[in-house]
C-alpha cells in the first residue's frame, strides 16, 4: 500500500513536470462512465452484437485541409484490419491496381490487368485490409496481405560454395502466414487523388473503395475479436471497468487509453507498469500490470 501511496504523492508533485518514465497523453473533453478518467478509443459498440452502433468519425471537419497525423490513426484503427467482399477481381503482383479517387471505377482496364497478371482475389471473395501506407497522394492498401510482398536484407544475401553461389533459405516463421494473407499473395490497390491526400475519415474512405470492396455486410473485425473473449471480459468490457487479468488491449477497450503512464521494476526484479487514469488528489485509477496482465487495480482516495 505504501508503494501505491508513493506513486500517488510523487505523481501529484510532478504531474506537471517532465518525469522520467513518465508519458503524458491527452485527456479527452468528455470521457466514458462510469470511469471518467483517460481517452476512451471507441473500438467497440456499447453492445457489441450490432456493427450498426459501432462509433467512428462521420466526416471530415477540415475538408479542405490534408490528411492530419490524427486522421491517420483512426483510419488505421477502423479501416486496416476489417474484412469486406471484393465485388470485382483484384490483380496479383506488386503492380496492382490505382483506383482514382475523384473518377469511376475503369472496369475495362481493371479487366485488362486482372487477365495480365492473374486474379490474386476473386468477385465474391471475402477479403481483410492487411495495411494501410499515406504516401503524399496516394493510400496504398494492401488487401490479404498485399500483392507487394515483404523482402528481408537476408533474401539478397548467396553464400559461395565450392565456386558457386547458392542463395540462402528465407523460409522462416515470420513470412510464413496463413495462405491467402502471406505478403504478396493478396492485391494492392493505389487510391490515387491527383494532389495531396485530403483530410479522410474512415467511413469516407470506406466510400472510395466502395467500387470494389463492400464493408456493408461484413461483421467488424474488432467486434470479432469480442466475440472470442471469455463471459467476464466481455461483461467487464461492457460496464467500462477494468478487470484483473485482462492484457492492454483490452483494458483499452474496457476504459480507453491512460493519462499518464509509469514504468519501473519492483523488490523482485520484475517489470511493472501502471497505467495512470485522473490525477491526485483528485480521485485517481492505478492500473497495474505485470509483465503483460493486470495484476492489481487501486482507487486514491478510497
Amino acid at each position: 500500500m505504501s508503494n501505491w501511496f508513493a506513486i500517488a504523492l510523487s505523481f501529484a508533485l510532478f504531474a506537471n513536470a517532465d518525469v522520467p518514465r513518465v508519458h503524458q497523453l491527452r485527456q479527452p473533453a468528455q470521457p466514458a462512465a462510469p470511469v471518467t478518467f483517460g481517452e476512451e478509443i471507441p473500438l467497440f459498440p456499447t453492445n457489441p452484437k450490432s456493427d450498426a452502433d459501432q462509433t467512428v468519425p462521420q466526416s471530415s471537419a477540415r475538408k479542405g485541409t490534408t490528411l492530419q497525423e490524427e486522421s491517420k490513426l483512426a483510419l488505421i484503427r477502423f479501416v486496416s484490419g476489417e474484412f469486406a467482399k471484393a465485388t470485382k477481381s483484384l490483380p496479383a503482383g506488386k503492380e496492382g491496381f490505382q483506383v482514382l479517387a475523384d473518377k469511376p471505377l475503369n472496369n475495362e482496364q481493371l479487366d485488362h490487368t486482372v487477365a495480365v497478371h492473374g486474379a490474386a482475389i476473386h468477385a465474391g471473395d471475402r477479403v481483410q485490409i492487411t495495411k494501410l501506407d499515406f504516401r503524399e497522394h496516394t493510400i496504398v492498401v494492401d488487401v490479404n496481405g498485399g500483392g507487394r510482398g515483404k523482402k528481408r536484407f537476408l533474401d539478397h544475401i548467396q553464400i559461395g560454395m565450392g565456386g558457386s553461389q547458392v542463395p540462402t533459405s528465407t523460409a522462416t516463421q515470420e513470412n510464413q502466414g496463413p495462405p491467402g494473407l502471406q505478403p504478396g499473395m493478396g492485391s494492392t490497390i493505389f487510391l490515387e487523388f491527383g494532389k495531396t491526400v485530403p483530410d479522410l475519415t474512415p467511413e469516407e474512405l470506406k466510400q472510395l473503395l466502395a467500387p470494389i470492396l463492400d464493408f456493408a455486410k461484413e461483421r467488424s473485425a474488432s467486434v470479432q475479436w469480442f466475440d472470442t473473449l471469455p463471459k467476464e471480459i466481455k461483461s467487464a468490457i461492457q460496464d467500462r471497468r477494468p478487470l484483473i487479468g485482462m492484457d492492454r488491449e483490452m483494458v483499452v477497450a474496457a476504459i480507453g487509453k491512460p493519462g499518464h503512464k509509469v514504468r519501473e521494476r519492483d523488490t523482485d526484479g520484475n517489470e511493472i507498469e501502471d497505467w495512470i487514469y485522473g490525477t491526485p488528489p483528485a480521485r485517481t485509477i492505478f492500473v497495474r500490470f505485470t509483465g503483460e496482465k493486470v495484476s492489481s487495480i487501486r482507487q486514491f482516495p478510497n
